[in-house]
């Protein structure tokens, strides 16, 4: 391999003779992807406007023309009877009326509400407390104190899961210390009592 780089005139040099190449094309004689001249654009290109509309309506999740909408916020306000988000754990959405999730809708009444405790917490030693003990145990017995030091890790899950009406679903919420349990246990407790 005398030339650095065998790629650097682009020609093939490796394995069988090839025949020339050419760029694909499609049957119509235009280019892989590129829509052919003259025609409309197909899917993935930006289309053009019908002419029944004078101009683009608002984005996705904005208030259209005659919303209201409340001071400071542009946001839609919801007036009477419409549900509201109670709670949340993970994917699973408790409303005033029933309970969100991806596999659907269930109704809020009678559900069935577990939490199951999936985490552990580990205490050791750090790095640092061995090297000091072993860095001051040379100069003196006082280095030994460095072994009382403690490092705590929690890692885990704490899995909630509802049953409503004829459907199941479960979520995993990351633990991100001893107390994660007990913050999502009163959670579970308030949606146990909403449900009952």
């Amino acid at each position: 391999m005398s030339d650095p780089n065998p790629y650097a005139d682009d020609s093939y040099k490796w394995g069988p003779p090839q025949p020339p190449g050419s760029p694909p094309t499609m049957p119509d004689g235009q280019g892989y992807g590129y829509p052919a001249p003259g025609a409309a654009p197909g899917y993935g290109y930006p289309q053009p406007l019908p002419d029944s509309a004078a101009q683009p309506g608002p984005g996705y999740g904005y208030p259209g023309p005659g919303q209201p909408t409340e001071p400071g916020f542009n946001l839609p306000v919801q007036h009477g009877g419409g549900s509201v988000p109670m709670l949340s754990f993970g994917d699973i959405t408790v409303m005033n009326d029933g309970i969100v999730t991806p596999s659907g809708t269930m109704p809020l009444k009678g559900a069935v509400w577990t939490a199951t405790d999936m985490s552990r917490t580990e205490e050791k030693i750090p790095t640092v407390g061995i090297v000091l003990a072993i860095v001051f145990a040379l100069f003196c017995l006082i280095g030994l104190l460095f072994l009382l030091m403690k490092e705590k890790r929690t890692t885990g899950f704490v899995q909630v899961t509802v049953t409503s009406g004829g459907r199941h679903h479960s979520t995993m919420i990351p633990a991100t210390g001893p107390e994660t349990f007990q913050m999502v246990m009163a959670q579970v407790n308030t949606a146990r009592s909403m449900s009952a």
